[in-house]
């Protein structure tokens, strides 16, 4: 083989390490993608977990605080949530939670966002929502969410939900975002025990 068969042979074997080599870095960055939604990821329902959430809480905040915009957080529990697990098993429970999260999806913007925090305590983070659409959006949610009860086994299972909304304020961390918008839902869950209209 002469020198330039040689050098030919040589650019081509590098050419192909170097296509090898750029398929492998395509294929793990589509991997690690996949990887980092699934960390974001809730691991029954189809909405992000509470880290992510946070994380959105965050960079809306700094939006908020920045360009004066509003914003508002909906945190929503189930009511008697333990009663379906007690009385027809954890898999009507997690299909009732899986029917929430959906539910919460198909009726929110998509530039909206949804979360499980954990247990049966879901939040919606509404984007350029003031106070008044914020409350509007967590009644038609609490009105259409109760009004699709789940089917399980052939039962139908009423879904009951208590709401609260916290409107973003300059100097909310996403920590006391959250847990304002969650004392705002027991409230919410009191005056229901009563019989008492929403506060």
């Amino acid at each position: 083989m002469s020198a330039e068969e040689e050098l030919r042979a040589e650019i081509a074997r590098l050419a192909s390490e170097r296509d090898a080599a750029l398929a492998e870095a395509k294929r793990l960055k589509r991997r690690l993608a996949e990887v980092e939604q699934l960390a974001d990821r809730d691991p029954l329902t189809p909405v992000l977990n509470r880290r992510a959430f946070l994380r959105e809480l965050q960079r809306t905040a700094a939006f908020c605080a920045r360009y004066g915009a509003p914003a508002a957080l909906v945190y929503l529990d189930l009511d008697g949530f333990k009663a379906v697990n007690d009385r027809y098993g954890h898999a009507a429970g997690d299909a009732m939670l899986e029917a929430v999260a959906q539910g919460l999806l198909d009726n929110v913007r998509e530039s909206d966002v949804v979360a499980r925090l954990g247990g049966d305590e879901f939040a919606v983070l509404l984007a350029q929502a003031d106070a008044g659409a914020a409350m509007a959006k967590a009644a038609s949610l609490t009105t259409e969410l109760e009004g699709a009860p789940v089917v399980f086994e052939g039962r139908a299972i009423a879904i009951r939900i208590s709401a609260g909304v916290r409107t973003y304020e300059r100097g909310l961390t996403p920590a006391q975002w959250v847990a304002e918008a969650d004392a705002a839902m027991f409230v919410r869950k009191g005056a229901l025990r009563l019989g008492s209209p929403m506060p």
